[in-house]
């Protein structure tokens, strides 16, 4: 059971940031918050979120999860206008959503959580490199590695005291170099580099661009963890993207 209200914009945001890597997920309700935790159909990238129970106006829940169609959610979320107030309610008996927009009024059906794909386990990883920046500026460096190639190299050189994003294709070549300075934080003990999809990183660029902090956590050729908050600091949202391991 549950029922909840919560500012339009904070639900978006929170959805959005699933849906650039899954069209379907589950909702698991607890008494403190929401999460959701999902991995995209090519086990390339994951995406961990979380909303507490402070992020919205009124909040109800016990435990339990739902099925969403993330793209049919969002599309009727799509509706409100800035000011608005969503109202979500669980219809178990007829396995629907009711969903209040202000004078608007919707009944949606719900998937199946069985059908839904599988959550993945959490890895444990030892990303002993941090470097936070604003998201705007990670989004840049992505933007631009995309004009020239399909992959970006994510680099700390120590020696330099800098955070590095770098991308090559046939022809061209793009960098961007960070120093210490210039970056919120730079905590790193040794030199890493890690090869990444491009796709991926323009995927998760359409949610971090907006945050003030992005927390990386970087190792040589290991998954890159890319955090930040929403919803004013109530929620949470982590990725996690697979490299591209180059052969000698």
């Amino acid at each position: 059971m549950f029922s909840l209200e919560i500012e339009s914009d904070k639900l978006k945001e929170a959805l959005e940031a699933a849906e650039v890597l899954v069209d379907e997920c589950k909702l698991n309700f607890t008494p403190e918050g929401f999460t959701i935790r999902a991995v995209d159909p090519a086990n390339v990238a994951m995406v961990t979120l979380e909303l507490q129970r402070e992020a919205f106006i009124n909040y109800e829940a016990s435990e339990g999860e739902i099925g969403v169609d993330l793209k049919k959610l969002l599309d009727l979320l799509a509706m409100s206008r800035k000011d608005d107030v969503v109202n979500l309610q669980l219809d178990e008996t007829g396995h629907k959503l009711l969903i209040h927009i202000g004078d608007l009024s919707y009944t949606t059906s719900l998937l199946d959580p069985s059908t839904v794909r599988k959550e993945p386990k959490i890895p444990k990883l030892e990303l002993p490199s941090q470097i936070i920046l604003p998201g705007s500026v990670l989004v840049r460096a992505i933007k631009a590695a995309d004009k020239v190639g399909s992959y970006l190299w994510m680099k700390v050189d120590n020696n330099l005291a800098a955070f590095i994003l770098e991308a090559e294709g046939d022809t061209d070549h793009v960098q961007l170099t960070l120093s210490k300075d210039e970056l919120i934080t730079l905590q790193s003990e040794t030199d890493a580099r890690s090869l990444f999809s491009i796709e991926y990183l323009l995927d998760i660029g359409k949610t971090l661009g907006k945050a003030n902090e992005v927390r990386i956590n970087l190792a040589n050729d290991h998954p890159v963890k890319i955090q930040f908050t929403i919803a004013d600091g109530c929620g949470e949202v982590s990725y996690l993207i697979a490299p591209r391991v180059e052969s000698d």
